[in-house]
């Protein structure tokens, strides 16, 4: 009779096979940063110099809007400018500043079809959101015009809410909202022309009002520069009657520490 501890011979033979299936496609496609190409240890990895250049945003931060101080206030203290325009979303939650790695990662994934790095920007995404993903109901991307969406492709949000959701195990909505109006490009434009541009872009579906009503929902973005857009995204989930909102993005632009 087998012991507790004992493996069973064709799990033995089913993990060998396995060992030697990952090593012919690291023969094949060797692991390389995702930063710059060069070669490292694993797969969805980044080599240490394009990590020297990643500005993590970690403890402490304002507790609405997610910015790093330079020093620790003590715990639930708020920025000066979350005090003064409190947002429409609970929290705001993001991995790096945006610049460095975090900058080429972003572009990567947006502008060079590199959906593969969706994954590993998720997992890092999970650990900033301070446990609101593993509290939520439903995570839910910020949507793309469907033209726009035609012509790119893909939508760079909805690959890293697709990938949260599928890594935290909670329910993706990728059609609870979505963009009703076609908006210029935000790039270029300032904070109060971006408010302009995606005022009242946004509409919860009529099957997305049922399931978003009285929920805990994490929206996803790529990144966070003035709020605008995500703003206008919550509006239309607050209105839907969503309990609570967490914006959690890959970067946040900024140019300095509170």
């Amino acid at each position: 009779m087998q012991g507790e501890g004992a493996e069973n011979p064709g799990w033995r033979l089913a993990k060998g096979l396995r060992g030697l299936m990952a090593a012919a496609v690291d023969a094949v496609y060797p692991p390389v940063c995702s930063g710059c190409g060069r070669m490292v240890g694993q797969h969805r990895g980044v080599c240490p110099a394009c990590w020297s250049t990643l500005r993590l945003i970690e403890r402490p931060y304002c507790e609405v809007l997610g910015v790093p101080f330079s020093h620790d206030l003590g715990a639930g203290i708020l920025s000066a400018d979350a005090i003064a325009n409190p947002p429409v979303f609970e929290r705001l939650r993001s991995v790096a500043i945006h610049d460095g790695i975090a900058k080429s990662l972003v572009h990567g994934l947006k502008y060079r079809d590199r959906t593969d790095l969706a994954v590993m920007m998720a997992e890092w995404m999970i650990r900033a959101s301070d446990g609101s993903v593993a509290g939520c109901d439903a995570v839910i991307p910020v949507p793309l015009h469907a033209f726009r969406l035609w012509g790119r492709k893909f939508n760079q949000s909805a690959e890293l809410a697709r990938a949260v959701a599928r890594i935290s195990a909670r329910p993706y909505l990728p059609n609870a909202l979505i963009r009703i109006k076609r908006t210029a490009q935000q790039v270029g434009l300032g904070a109060t022309a971006r408010q302009d541009n995606v005022r009242g872009a946004f509409a919860v579906t009529e099957a997305g009002k049922a399931i978003v009503f009285g929920k805990r929902i994490v929206l996803v973005d790529d990144v966070y520069t003035t709020g605008a857009t995500v703003s206008a995204a919550t509006r239309a989930l607050k209105k839907a009657g969503a309990a609570d909102v967490t914006v959690l993005t890959f970067a946040r632009a900024m140019s300095g520490l509170i």
